[in-house]
């Protein structure tokens, strides 16, 4: 008896269309650290989550694209933004630059995080219900962190100031990248990118791991459940910014697929 049509689905539908995007609801706790020195000393870093609490999980959108030019050649892309805004009662001062947040003030913290990100993807490795794929790109991450509130500057107190920090980070990257039919409807996949580089005043890294499921419901769509944790650490010596960035996210993310 002919197998029907619908068990070859996955594996003709996220293995093989030319073009496949997901767009899904993200679930994101955040892990940020930072430091930003002053003209003459360099300040503790600073733990954002310890300082102002953990900020409740927030619903961030994360979009996905693949575009399989060949078989073998493929161009992948992503984007992810997350910003946060808290304020709190500092029970510790903070030393952010030439600003001095003291204890017993209100202050708020702003962090804004993206990510953009473009690799071409080279599969290696083809079976009926298996691919892996290796990746070369470039991963560029907007980090800035902003206080605000009642501090000293420059040994003169004032009422209100607000000092940004802002370190856009360019990295290439490196990556591996695997999917699996495991059932007639079930698609899982995995990537892992990797990359650490020190250029002049620019030192940098990123770690990005990834895990999903996908359900194809239907000939072209399909839902999935994922987890992803993703850190950068940016150091730079630079007039405008003089200091360190530590920003990670993790998560998981219900998103919906197409396929054409």
């Amino acid at each position: 008896m002919r197998r029907p049509r619908w068990h070859s689905l996955p594996r003709r539908r996220l293995l093989d269309d030319t073009f496949v995007f997901s767009l899904g609801a993200f679930i994101v706790t955040t892990d940020v650290k930072a430091r930003l020195d002053g003209q003459s000393a360099t300040n503790p870093e600073v733990d954002f989550d310890r300082s102002f609490g953990k900020p409740s999980d927030a619903t961030r959108i994360r979009a996905d694209g693949l575009w399989r030019i060949t078989p073998t050649h493929h161009l992948r892309l992503m984007y992810f933004s997350n910003d946060t805004t808290r304020a709190r009662v500092l029970t510790d001062p903070i030393s952010w630059g030439d600003y001095t947040f003291a204890a017993g003030s209100k202050v708020e913290s702003q962090s804004k995080y993206s990510v953009t990100a473009m690799a071409y993807e080279y599969r290696f490795l083809r079976r009926p219900d298996f691919e892996l794929s290796a990746s070369i790109g470039v991963n560029y991450a907007d980090i800035s962190q902003r206080l605000s509130g009642a501090a000293t500057v420059n040994g003169t107190p004032v009422s209100f100031a607000s000092k940004e920090a802002r370190a856009p980070a360019p990295l290439p990257l490196l990556g591996l990248r695997g999917g699996w039919v495991v059932a007639p409807q079930w698609y899982v996949d995995a990537h892992a990118q990797y990359f650490k580089a020190k250029v002049g005043e620019f030192d940098g890294s990123l770690n990005d791991v990834r895990v999903a499921a996908t359900w194809m419901f239907q000939r072209q769509f399909g839902v999935g459940l994922g987890y992803n944790a993703f850190h950068t650490r940016v150091e730079v010596s630079k007039s405008d910014f003089n200091g360190r960035l530590r920003w990670g996210y993790s998560g998981v993310q219900l998103f919906l697929t197409g396929t054409f």
